[in-house]
């Protein structure tokens, strides 16, 4: 028997969270999981928190504001007790009978995390073609072998969360966060369904959000533990630009030309010196930031008003 959490986080998904919990909870019973089903809320205005209030079994989490999909994934993983921790959109786009295919590859090859792939989506073009610029960006950045990083259907052994807080729109990249950390990605071809009922949440300010993570993330990947090399290599060339300007400053001095007809050699030499040595400082900052960050706390982006769970039907 497997023990699964699924983690759903949904905001104003008033016409589809009954029956989303309804899917997953047959596929659960039908595949004999021991599971539970977890909703996070971040921070809906509709009947969504009536709703799911009324549904079992099911440990609804509900936000204090609106803090992103990212903080409701990350509360719901933080939530889970099982061995299993599956992540779903609340729109009804993911199909829960993905569920027991890609469970049962994830324990064929021993993988730590597997990943959906929406290889026949059903959105509109705008949004797959976006999408696919997205996809094209994060395959030359962060390179975590997956094709559609955009698929919220994903499971993960519970142990890949140890230490791991999210943050911004990271939900996109966990596969990339987990690979830089050592764990093992797989991918599994997904069924994706059309929306049936509200409007989607996606929108340019969290492609642009996703865009800056992304950087983060390449960022983390190349020199999370060693920003010296990229910040004191940046510095030293800026250095060697300054040394060969003062030589070109030196050389217009003893020919005796005006300095005051020539000043940009010398102006070029104070700015790439002046540049190179900050640039050299902000690497020496960062690595001792670094060590803080390891050796600290890191606080969540987000807050819970309330944890309210309904373990059986009445």
């Amino acid at each position: 028997m497997y023990h699964v959490s699924v983690v759903v986080p949904i905001y104003n998904e008033e016409g589809n969270v009954a029956e989303l919990h309804r899917e997953i909870k047959e596929v659960c019973m039908q595949n004999h999981y021991k599971y539970e089903i977890i909703f996070v809320d971040d921070g809906s205005t509709d009947k969504t928190q009536e709703i799911c209030k009324g549904l079992s079994p099911i440990k609804y989490i509900r936000l204090r504001r609106n803090s992103g999909q990212t903080a409701a994934v990350d509360a719901g993983i933080k939530a889970a007790q099982m061995d299993y921790i599956i992540t779903m959109d609340g729109d009804g786009q993911n199909d829960p009978a993905d569920i027991p295919g890609m469970l049962a590859y994830l324990i064929e090859m021993d993988y730590d995390v597997v990943s959906g792939w929406r290889k026949d989506r059903k959105d509109n073009f705008m949004k797959r073609f976006i999408s696919r610029g997205a996809n094209l960006l994060r395959y030359i950045l962060v390179h975590d072998g997956i094709h559609d990083s955009g698929c919220s259907l994903k499971i993960y052994k519970k142990e890949c969360f140890k230490g791991v807080n999210l943050y911004g729109e990271q939900h996109r990249f966990i596969p990339a966060i987990l690979k830089i950390k050592g764990y093992t990605i797989g991918e599994y071809v997904v069924h994706h369904r059309p929306r049936i009922w509200g409007k989607t949440k996606y929108n340019w300010k969290r492609m642009f959000k996703g865009f800056v993570d992304m950087i983060s993330i390449w960022f983390w990947n190349k020199y999370a533990t060693r920003p010296l090399h990229l910040l004191g290599g940046v510095g030293i060339l800026f250095l060697i630009l300054g040394g060969m300007c003062g030589i070109w400053s030196v050389s217009i001095f003893f020919t005796g030309a005006k300095m005051s007809r020539n000043i940009m050699p010398p102006m070029l030499t104070v700015f790439f010196v002046i540049v190179g040595i900050l640039m050299f400082i902000f690497g020496l900052m960062s690595e001792i930031l670094i060590k803080i960050y390891y050796g600290v706390h890191v606080e969540n982006s987000y807050t819970i008003k309330e944890i309210w769970e309904k373990t059986e039907d009445f």
